[in-house]
């Protein structure tokens, strides 16, 4: 039985040369979509994880066949070379990340610290990156059209993501059997509750700023506007005085750390402030930027539908929440939500400066 089994998926398993170069394939694509999947909170964003689990498990064989064929340079130690440790290192982490990504869609539930097992497969799959490019340097091998071509490799690559696909809609069976609810992103529900207390205080990289002073803080709203705005808690705050209406809305957050909640969020419409400074006819993007520096630019219609929330659940917005002012951004993942607001700025063009803005806020 062993025997025809392994006979079987020799059949299937491509030449050495055009595993390897499919392996570096994937992974770029895992890597990519990987991190085009941290701000893909939309539905219509639901082929994007798709295609990246269905990849990922593709990749499993042929990572399978890869570590079956040098198995024995890697256990004979005669036969290691001043790379072999970086090959090893390369494999460990790459089954780290294949094994905790099949483990979250599966439902295991494993908290290593503040990470969940989400993040630890986000972390292993970065990390797998440079390690692999510089498992290049010493063994690069340019591909050959010959290994590509024919019926049978075709057929070979069809019946390896056929076993993706079968692969990915069984590990998400197994999840739905132990009842594990996940949204097309993967974030799963957190226990019904209002309010503050209701979800985790989470933070982006190193933002952790102190506690804003509302007595000193306000809000500026400049760029491409007529009327540039300056706004403290008073006119934006339920419980103060109001000079721009306010709105409660039920709105999904679905945080990167893998889970979702619906709260009901209170706030002004940030495009009745845009109305109010009179924007621009040439304006096309809104940023919003946090005390920390973390900033990011949303279409501005996309961002006249967006609320500047004070309230959660009815409470007020606690400091980890990002009081006195968050950004509710529907259909954002909730790095997006951009918390300690201090700052609308309307533009002609996406702020390039948030990708580097992102990587460094909080640490000044």
């Amino acid at each position: 039985m062993a025997g025809r089994f392994v006979r079987a998926l020799r059949r299937v398993e491509p030449p050495p040369r055009a595993v390897d170069w499919s392996i570096l394939v994937l992974v770029l694509f895992e890597a990519l979509s990987g991190v085009l999947s941290l701000g893909a909170g939309h539905p219509a964003n639901g082929a994007l994880f798709l295609f990246h689990g269905v990849a990922g498990l593709t990749l499993v064989a042929l990572v399978g066949f890869k570590l079956y064929r040098v198995r024995h340079r890697v256990l004979d130690s005669r036969l290691h070379d001043r790379n072999t440790a970086t090959s090893i290192l390369l494999a460990v982490v790459a089954l780290a990340a294949l094994g905790t990504g099949i483990a979250w869609v599966a439902g295991v539930e494993v908290r290593l610290g503040f990470w969940t097992l989400l993040n630890v497969h986000i972390g292993f799959g970065l990390l797998v990156v440079p390690i692999l490019l510089v498992h290049l340097r010493s063994r690069f091998h340019t591909p050959r059209r010959a290994d590509f071509e024919g019926r049978r490799r075709a057929l070979q690559y069809g019946a390896l993501l056929v076993f993706g696909a079968v692969a990915y809609r069984a590990t998400e069976t197994v999840g739905a059997l132990q009842g594990t609810t996940r949204r097309f992103t993967g974030s799963r529900p957190l226990p019904p509750g209002e309010g503050n207390g209701a979800f985790p205080v989470t933070s982006w990289v190193a933002d952790d700023p102190d506690p804003v002073d509302t007595e000193t803080w306000s809000l500026s709203v400049g760029g491409l506007v007529y009327r540039p705005l300056t706004l403290g808690v008073s006119a934006l705050d339920p419980d103060e005085a109001q000079s721009v209406p306010q709105e409660t809305r039920s709105v999904l957050l679905d945080c990167t750390s893998g889970w979702y909640t619906e709260q009901d969020w209170t706030g002004v419409k940030l495009g009745d402030v845009l109305a109010n400074a009179d924007v621009h006819s040439s304006a096309r993007w809104v940023t919003v930027r946090s005390v920390t520096g973390f900033r990011w630019s949303f279409p501005i219609e996309e961002a006249r539908e967006m609320l500047l929330a004070t309230h959660v659940g009815g409470e007020p917005l606690s400091h980890g929440h990002g009081a006195p002012l968050r950004l509710v951004a529907p259909n954002r993942r909730g790095f997006q939500w951009v918390k300690w607001i201090e700052s609308v700025e309307v533009r002609r063009r996406r702020d390039p400066a948030q990708w580097l803005a992102v990587l460094v806020s909080g640490f000044s």
